[in-house]
């Protein structure tokens, strides 16, 4: 299995880049998942010009307040506990933010996203792990790779990663009801050919053609096998690091953190492809 994750080095990410640096950046992620560069100080403007060297950005997913955090720059969503005139500044708060991928519940998920930190809890808190979903698809038995091949998900839209419900939406009670995207179990990276386990989040999920306890019963086995230890990866945030991933090849989660401590980051997301099962 390929090490998950690489450090950029040598590169001042808020200056253009040459299309080498580009490319040379293009096939890192695609080797290594995860990439991070520290000491960055990137501005609005320059965060979204690094973005979109990747590709067309999407703008955020909604949140539970229905308005942008950055209203100056919608393109770009602001992560944090960080509460301003009794408003929040941002989404997702100081709690635990379980395995998942980004945006997954609209038909085509983000291919990317790039999170640039500006301030981090003195007292450490708030790690983000990836785990690798290539690798968790590869290690899988024979018996479980045919249970699941052309088998195909509802990915729930009504809640964010941090379990608040989205403006707009129901409380689901029974998964076989859940409003999102269907997306197959397993997706074909169309540059690579190489097949990664596709689950989007546990809570809501329903594998479609299945009873409801056969559904649950096989998620299960494998949102405990894709969050394996050995597929994962911990990153321990500094302020002033730049750090993107391929979200259709990876699930992350964050820990909890202080909720009297500052966290800020700004995060964009690139668009995405059709998917290939």
């Amino acid at each position: 299995m390929e090490p998950l994750g690489a450090e950029i080095q040598g590169l001042d990410l808020s200056n253009p880049l040459s299309p080498q640096e580009r490319n040379a950046l293009v096939e890192a992620l695609d080797d290594r998942l995860v990439l991070v560069a520290h000491e960055q100080k990137l501005s609005d403007p320059q965060l979204l010009a690094f973005s979109a060297t990747f590709g067309e950005l999407d703008p955020p997913g909604p949140n539970p307040y229905g308005i942008p955090f950055n209203e100056e720059f919608p393109e770009i969503n602001v992560i944090s506990n960080v509460i301003e005139n009794g408003r929040p500044i941002g989404g997702l708060g100081a709690g635990e933010a379980v395995w998942h991928a980004d945006m997954t519940y609209i038909d085509i998920p983000p291919r990317g996203a790039v999170l640039h930190a500006h301030e981090i809890p003195e007292n450490g808190g708030g790690n983000t792990y990836f785990a690798d979903q290539y690798a968790a698809y590869e290690a899988l038995p024979d018996d479980v790779k045919k249970q699941i091949d052309g088998k195909r998900a509802v990915h729930d839209a009504s809640r964010n990663s941090a379990g608040q419900l989205r403006k707009g939406y129901e409380e689901v009670t029974d998964p076989r009801d859940t409003t999102g995207a269907v997306h197959p179990l397993v997706r074909t990276n169309a540059r690579t050919g190489r097949k990664a386990l596709f689950l989007g989040r546990r809570k809501d999920s329903y594998i479609l053609g299945l009873d409801l306890d056969e559904s649950e019963a096989l998620l299960d086995i494998l949102w405990a096998h894709a969050t394996q230890d050995r597929f994962a990866m911990c990153h321990e945030w500094r302020v002033g690091d730049v750090l993107m991933w391929d979200n259709l090849a990876v699930l992350h989660r964050r820990d909890s953190f202080d909720e009297n401590a500052r966290r800020i980051m700004h995060r964009t997301q690139i668009k995405g492809v059709e998917a290939i099962a």
